[in-house]
C-alpha cells in the first residue's frame, strides 16, 4: 500500500526542501546517535560536525528526528540544539514497530537506521549515512534479538553508508541473515568486512566496490530492475582512528559477560554495551566512533552527489 503523500506528518526544512526542488544531493542522517548516544554538548558538536562534512562532500544533509508528532527531514540549528539537549529519557528511540505511535502521539522520537530509512524514502531520500548497523545479536539462536535494521535494508530502497554492523553483535550470522534477504553487502575500497572500531572484522565482505560513482550506478541498476530493498555500504574507519580487533574483542567480550550478569536486555542492550565498552577504553571508543561517523557522511554525501 502506498503512503498518501498529502495526508503525510512531513515536514522539509526550508534547506532540504530547496535541495530537492532544484535536484541536488541530498543525505539522510539519524538521531538516535545524538539523543541516546553521546552526553550533551559532544552530541551537538558532532552532529553539527556530521552535516558540514556532508556538505563539503556536495550535498546537503537532511538530519531525521520525530517532534512533536511531526517527521522532521533537516533540522534547523534551534531545532538541532532543542533535540541534543532533551534527556533521552523523554525521547522515543523510534523503529518500524514504534514510528506511528510515536507519531499519532504527538511524542519526540529519535529515528534508528529503520526508521530513518523509512522517513528518507518517504522524503525521496536514497543515501542515509549512519555509524553502524543493528544486527544479529549474540545468543540470537535462545534471546531471538535481531535488529530491525535488516529487515528495512531488504524493504526500502536507501543506500546505508556505514562502518559495518556494531562490532557487540554477531557478525557472521549478520552477514548470513543480509544474505538471505538479498541485501548486497559491499565494501569500499577493502575486500574486508569492516567491524565498527575496527577495519577488519576477519570476514570477507560479500562485494567489493571502489569509487562513489560505482556505488551510485548499483542503487540506479538495482532500481530499473525492479529489486526491492537498498544497499548496505561499509565503509572502514579511518587507519588513524580504529582500535584494532585484538585489543577491542576482549573489552566486548568482558562487556557483554557483565552485561548478562546484570540481566541486561532488548532495547536496553546496545546503549549498556557501548556505554561499559566507552569505559573499559577510557574513551577511545567514543573517538573512534565519532572519527567513522564522519567519514561514512563525507562518503555518503559523495555517492548522494554521484547519484
Amino acid at each position: 500500500m502506498q503512503p498518501d503523500q498529502t495526508a503525510l506528518p512531513l515536514d522539509l526544512s526550508p534547506e532540504v526542501a530547496a535541495a530537492r526542488a532544484a535536484g541536488q544531493p541530498v543525505v539522510a542522517l539519524e538521531s538516535t546517535i545524538i539523543t541516546h548516544g553521546m552526553p550533551w554538548p559532544r552530541n551537538l558538536d558532532m552532529a553539527r560536525s556530521v552535516e558540514a562534512a556532508v556538505r563539503e562532500a556536495g550535498a546537503v544533509p537532511a538530519t531525521i528526528a520525530v517532534m512533536a508528532g511531526r517527521i522532521r527531514i533537516g533540522l534547523p540549528d534551534a531545532d538541532l540544539t532543542a533535540l541534543a539537549q532533551t534527556p533521552a529519557a523523554e525521547v522515543m528511540k523510534l523503529s518500524r514497530a514504534d514510528l506511528a505511535v510515536a507519531l499519532a502521539s504527538g511524542r519526540t522520537g529519535a529515528t534508528t537506521v529503520a526508521a530513518t530509512m523509512i522517513c528518507a524514502n518517504l522524503a525521496g531520500i536514497r543515501v542515509f549515512a549512519t555509524g553502524g548497523i543493528g544486527g544479529v545479536h549474540r545468543g540470537a539462536e535462545a534471546s531471538f534479538d535481531v535488529s530491525a535494521d535488516l529487515e528495512e535494508l531488504a524493504r526500502t530502497p536507501v543506500t546505508v553508508v556505514a562502518a559495518g554492523a556494531k562490532a557487540i553483535l554477531d557478525l557472521p550470522k549478520t552477514l548470513e541473515v543480509l544474505e538471505t534477504r538479498g541485501v548486497p553487502v559491499i565494501a569500499y575500497g577493502q575486500n574486508a568486512f569492516p567491524a565498527f572500531w575496527s577495519r577488519d572484522s576477519g570476514l570477507p565482505a560479500p562485494l567489493r566496490m571502489d569509487s562513489p560513482a560505482e556505488i551510485a550506478g548499483a542503487a540506479r541498476m538495482r532500481a530499473r530492475l525492479g529489486i526491492e530493498g537498498g544497499q548496505l555500504v561499509v565503509n572502514p574507519i579511518p587507519p588513524e582512528a580504529e582500535i584494532p580487533r585484538a585489543e577491542i574483542d576482549p573489552i566486548i567480550a568482558r562487556a557483554l559477560r557483565e552485561a548478562a550478569e546484570a540481566g541486561i536486555a532488548a532495547k536496553a542492550v546496545t546503549p549498556w554495551l557501548l556505554q561499559r565498552i566507552f569505559e573499559l577504553t577510557e574513551g577511545r571508543s567514543l573517538e573512534a566512533n565519532i572519527a567513522l561517523v564522519l567519514n561514512n557522511a563525507r562518503l555518503a554525501g559523495q555517492i548522494a552527489a554521484a547519484m
